[in-house]
Parts: structure tokens; C-alpha cells; sequence
């Protein structure tokens, strides 16, 4: 989703014109990305997003000229199904055949508005690639409502931006907003103490809110895509932050501090009458974070975003060596 926002970014420039867009649209086998990954070459040669880990994307950009010169779409297939995959100069050992578009964008495309409205407003919708077909000046990216991909057509789902809020301003939430935001997704630091809840210390993070939490906690809007973390260091601050979020949707909500410490505050939520349910039991990942060694505020920060990660994509943290299962699905 970041690869995608960066791109709408440098799309909404004026001087990002004439562009080319690559769209990565299958893959069979093997190969370091997935089915939507993007990479965009500007006017002035400038590259945003990727489309591998690095070995196809000079091939690609060699093509752009072409491309721009006939704008017409063009589709590339890389193979390296065989063992002598080098021929193909790229080398990439990934023993996977994948299909990417390369588009001509003269002018902002009619999607880009919507496009960045609905992620503006943390909505998802959807864009259709058409890579196939027997004219391919009808090729490229289109906004879509229904459609499935098919071997004519990719359509990928864009879901929400994340949105992480963190509840506490202290120094170790700064390393956490930092990696949070190499992912791309919109953080907010929220922090009765109005000394260390302020810009200047998060200038990184898209929200910072000070006050009293009895006035911040009504006013929170939560969806399936929001993700908590409770890091305030005070009890007095943790217990009515975590009652606030007993009821409300989520995705994942984490605790710093001791085990025993989580189990307390949630007796005492249930002893205030707050509805502790067993899903809020079952999401509450207390204490916060995979077991990854460390104590620094950057390891702390390391660990809870790799439990967040494999907590939205499903995973259980371990090491790949001990899948049994393809990486990708």
C-alpha cells in the first residue's frame, strides 16, 4: 500500500508527465513479488515503487523510451522457470514466469483522482489492469467495481491504510512511529501529558493529540484496519485507554509491560463493569510483540511492528526456514 500512496504522490505532480507505469499482473512460480507491485518511471527518469528486488527493473527501464516513443502498452514476460535463467541477463533464480505491463501515462490518468481521494479517506476500492487482448492501445489501468481478474485481466483489491494508534509519548514510541511509517500506514500519538504529546518530538507521525483522556477516549473511530498500542507506562493512564477499546473494532490491539500487569487491569476493567470479552481477550497481545531479543526502544519498536505485521497477514512469526508451505500463496 505504500509502493501504491507513493506513486499517487508523484502521479499528482505536473511534471511527472509523460510517464510509464509497470504493473506486475501474474505470476506462475517463484518470484520476489507478488501481483500488483508497481514501479513508475517520470518524465526526468525518476523511479517510484519496484517490481522486483532489483533485477528487472533496468531491463524494464530500457523499455520506457519505446514505450513512450509509440505510446502503447506493452507486455513483457520474464521466465526463469530453467536453471540457465542468466540468459535472459537477469539473473534472477526466482524459477517463475511473470507478466508485467508497461503502460504510457501522457497525462494524469482518470483514476488518479479517485484513487487518492479513497485513500485519503482510508477507503478500499479496487483497479483493474488489462494486459491481454488482441489491441493493446485498449491495454493499461482502469478504476473498477466488479470485476475479477481473469488471463485478460488483473484486478487487485486495495484495502484501507492501517491506521496505528499509539497511546503514549514517551521516548520509545519514537522509533516505533518511525518504522510504522516505512510501512506506510497513518499513525496517531495519543498522550494525556501534553508535554511530550506534541509535534516537535513525532514529526514523522500524522496526528499528535494531548489531553485529557477523558475527553480524547469518546471522540476514537475504529475499524477493522486500526491497530492499538498502549505504551503510556502508568497504570492510571493504560486502564481507561484499554476500557475504551473493549467494545471497539479492531484489529489488533497490543500492551506493553509484564503479563501479570494485563491480567490485572483487565480484573479491574471487569471490576468497573467494563464487558471484557473473550475477543478482546483473544486480540489483546500482551505483553506486546514477538519474542525477538533487545531491549532498546528501536528492538522494543522492531517487535511489535513484526507481530503486527504477522498478526494482519495471518502468520505465526516463525522463522521461514521451518514453513512447510509456499512463502506466497
Amino acid at each position: 500500500m505504500k509502493e501504491l500512496s507513493s506513486i499517487l504522490v508523484q502521479l499528482s505532480q505536473s511534471d511527472s508527465y509523460p510517464a510509464v507505469l509497470a504493473t506486475l499482473v501474474s505470476v506462475e512460480g517463484s518470484s520476489y513479488r507478488r501481483p500488483g507491485a508497481r514501479l513508475l518511471v517520470t518524465a526526468q527518469g525518476r523511479r517510484v515503487g519496484s517490481i522486483s528486488g532489483g533485477c528487472l527493473e533496468d531491463d524494464l527501464v530500457a523499455r520506457v523510451p519505446r514505450v513512450l516513443r509509440t505510446q502503447t502498452p506493452e507486455a513483457v514476460v520474464y521466465d526463469t522457470t530453467s536453471e540457465n535463467d542468466l540468459v535472459w541477463g537477469v539473473g534472477l533464480g526466482c524459477h517463475g514466469v511473470v507478466r508485467v505491463l508497461l503502460e504510457p501515462l501522457p497525462a494524469p490518468p482518470d483514476w488518479l483522482a479517485p484513487a487518492v481521494r479513497q485513500v485519503a479517506e482510508r477507503k478500499a476500492f479496487q483497479l483493474a489492469t488489462v494486459h491481454a487482448g488482441p489491441d493493446p492501445r485498449r491495454w493499461g489501468t482502469f478504476w473498477s467495481e466488479t470485476s475479477e481478474s481473469d488471463d485478460t485481466v488483473f484486478v487487485e483489491a486495495i484495502p484501507p491504510l492501517l491506521a496505528l494508534l499509539i497511546f503514549g509519548a514517551g521516548d520509545d514510541a519514537q522509533p516505533l512511529v518511525r518504522l510504522a511509517k516505512e510501512f506506510g500506514w497513518r499513525v496517531v500519538v495519543i498522550d494525556p501529558r501534553t508535554a511530550l504529546a506534541t509535534p516537535e518530538r513525532f514529526p514523522l507521525a500524522d496526528a499528535v493529540v494531548g489531553g485529557p483522556l477523558s475527553t480524547i477516549l469518546p471522540t476514537l473511530e475504529t475499524d477493522l484496519r486500526t491497530a492499538a498500542v498502549v505504551m503510556t507506562h502508568h497504570y492510571v493512564h493504560d486502564l481507561p485507554v484499554l476500557g475504551a477499546l473493549a467494545g471497539k473494532p479492531l484489529a489488533y490491539v497490543g500492551l506493553l509491560g509484564p503479563r501479570k500487569r494485563a491480567q490485572r487491569l483487565l480484573q479491574d476493567l471487569a471490576g468497573q463493569g467494563v464487558s471484557v470479552s473473550a475477543e478482546l481477550s483473544g486480540r489483546l497481545h500482551a505483553p506486546v510483540g514477538l519474542d525477538l531479543g533487545g531491549d532498546t526502544p528501536e528492538s522494543v519498536a522492531l517487535s511489535i511492528v513484526a507481530e503486527l505485521q504477522a498478526v494482519l497477514s495471518g502468520r505465526d512469526g516463525r522463522p521461514l526456514r521451518e514453513r512447510t508451505q509456499a512463502i506466497h500463496p
